[in-house]
């Protein structure tokens, strides 16, 4: 699906990422240029080891970049405050610490910490927002179950509802779909879509079920032999990009079928 193109919110000037140590850089992949606009759901898909999850804390300024430029709503990330920052960038990252102890309500209050007083005192509306945050991800009538009364599927929502209360322009999610059945896939998938275009904030994801991203994104980023590609899935599929996406003659891409094929 194709969408009209709004404002940048999330850029790079030939970012390259990876990880520096006193032996060197290991360099993962480099010459990254995107421009992505509000408004868009976007995936980052790449064989395991291609760096997508290293490209999404370098966005999120959890990690620093071997060289390149980052800018967030058109400012140098590296010039955001961390306070500030948090208003406008909000991560959903796989198997993050959080104290599962918690009640839901209690860890989606969190989301709301960039805008509380020193005492950490709810706002009404604070309040409201963390309301609409439940309504949005359908986790309100879990809100007082503690999280590790929750399943796999469940818990992700909450992760995305407390997302949803940093009331943030992006949204960066690192694998939210892993260790799902088809049906919680379906249901994150929606929402995440919902979000980006309903509430016109950039959803960029990471993500190994490609044809899913295929079939609903408006643009994908692909990492392959440490280089960046972005386009919307139509135009991927017309340049051949998924064909040599995976270094094995047992897979290829049908691109009549929009899908891998096995032998």
């Amino acid at each position: 699906m194709e969408r009209p193109v709004t404002h940048t919110v999330l850029a790079t000037q030939d970012l390259c990422i990876g990880y520096a140590s006193k032996k060197g850089n290991t360099l993962i992949a480099s010459e990254i240029n995107l421009a992505i606009p509000q408004g868009q759901l976007v995936g980052l898909v790449g064989i395991n080891g291609a760096g997508k999850s290293t490209l999404l804390r370098t966005l999120a300024g959890l990690q620093n970049p071997l060289s390149g430029n980052r800018t967030l709503n058109d400012t140098p990330l590296s010039k955001i405050e961390p306070q500030t920052l948090a208003k406008q960038l909000s991560v959903v990252l796989t198997g993050q610490a959080i104290s599962k102890n918690l009640s839901v309500v209690e860890l989606v209050s969190l989301g709301r910490q960039p805008y509380t007083n020193w005492l950490g005192s709810l706002s009404e509306t604070d309040i409201n927002t963390i309301t609409l945050a439940l309504q949005a991800t359908d986790t309100a009538d879990l809100k007082h179950k503690k999280c590790y009364e929750l399943s796999d599927g469940q818990l992700q929502r909450v992760l995305i509802a407390r997302a949803l209360t940093q009331d943030t322009s992006v949204m960066l999610l690192d694998e939210p779909m892993t260790h799902l059945d088809l049906h919680h896939k379906a249901a994150v998938l929606k929402l995440l879509t919902q979000i980006a275009h309903e509430q016109k904030k950039l959803v960029l994801f990471s993500t190994h079920d490609i044809e899913l991203a295929i079939a609903h994104c408006d643009q994908m980023i692909v990492l392959q032999d440490g280089k960046a590609i972005i386009d919307t899935p139509k135009q991927l599929i017309q340049k051949g990009v998924f064909d040599a996406l995976f270094p094995s003659e047992n897979v290829r891409f049908d691109a009549d079928l929009g899908r891998f094929v096995i032998g």
